[in-house]
């Protein structure tokens, strides 16, 4: 008897958008939030809203809620529930005593400074050497807990940057999944929420891309989906700064959301038409959900504003 040609039908799309709390909404994050909200949206598909306030220190007291206010304000419609990492520490915990039993991590007593005074840079900071990967030296305090990895390139495909690869041992080195103080790293958090989120396309900024083969490395070591990404640009000052609390980025303008909400739209590459900005809200959401492309996201990493 022949086998069945009969294929099952593919998930329905599931993505998200997960904003830190360290300041406002402003234009660089709305980019991101259009993209992967109308990418959403045009397949049909649930958007859903997670705040990444993993790190105390860099949570800006109220942010969150402002966040939340301006996405609503600006027309965004998020799915269910909205997700707050800081309520999921368990989680963390049960996913990196996974990596623990299975000998994927270790503990480590290097601090930042040793760290630099002995790696090569990477793409992101010092390459770790490996140091505590026998075992810390007796006496020394648990500064982190650190991902082993090797040097087999990760290759994925990404759909606005195109093929990607990366060989983590030489140009990241073992990395950071718990500080010493107890925080989690985003890296790990990040993995764990999507997978138990449900979430099979990630759609954020280009800052993101160099993070990716990390969390590839770690939805692998504990067996969870691995997303389809696209990364968008992410929106810089004439100084090449990445639009941020820290480079004082203005709030976004709650006085003509639908003058914003298009310039974004001509910043991804979709070519709204210049008497678009001056009308309503919902016609820019309209004319954005009926032209929609991916495929016309410029593939650069930055873009300035």
């Amino acid at each position: 008897m022949a086998a069945s040609s009969a294929s099952h039908p593919a998930p329905r799309y599931r993505g998200r958008f997960a904003p830190s709390p360290t300041g406002d909404l402003h234009l660089g994050s709305l980019l991101a939030a259009v993209a992967s909200y109308l990418e959403a949206r045009v397949r049909d598909g649930e958007w859903l809203l997670r705040i990444e306030d993993l790190d105390p220190p860099r949570v800006m007291a109220g942010a969150a809620q402002r966040i939340m206010a301006a996405l609503e304000h600006y027309g965004f419609e998020w799915d269910g529930e909205v997700v707050w990492q800081s309520a999921r520490l368990d989680r963390y915990e049960v996913a990196l005593a996974r990596l623990i039993e299975a000998g994927a991590v270790y503990p480590c007593a290097c601090s930042r400074k040793e760290v630099a005074a002995i790696a090569h840079a990477g793409v992101e900071g010092p390459v770790y050497p490996g140091t505590c990967r026998a075992g810390m030296a007796k006496g020394r305090p648990l500064r982190a807990w650190r991902v082993r990895v090797d040097n087999e390139p990760i290759v994925y495909h990404d759909a606005v940057q195109g093929a990607c690869s990366q060989r983590l041992q030489s140009d990241v080195g073992d990395f950071v999944v718990r500080r010493g103080d107890g925080l989690f790293a985003y890296q790990l958090a990040v993995v764990v929420d999507d997978a138990e989120q449900g979430i099979n396309a990630v759609v954020r900024g280009a800052d993101l891309l160099d993070s990716t083969p990390r969390q590839i490395h770690l939805q692998r070591l504990l067996g969870y989906p691995q997303p389809s990404y696209a990364h968008v640009p992410v929106l810089v000052n004439e100084r090449g700064e990445k639009l941020s609390k820290q480079t004082l980025a203005a709030p976004l303008d709650q006085q003509r959301p639908g003058e914003s909400l298009c310039r974004v739209l001509g910043l991804l590459g979709q070519a709204p038409p210049a008497e678009l900005a001056r009308g309503g809200l919902t016609e820019c959401w309209n004319w954005a959900f009926a032209h929609w492309r991916m495929q016309s996201v410029p593939p650069q990493r930055h873009i300035e504003c």
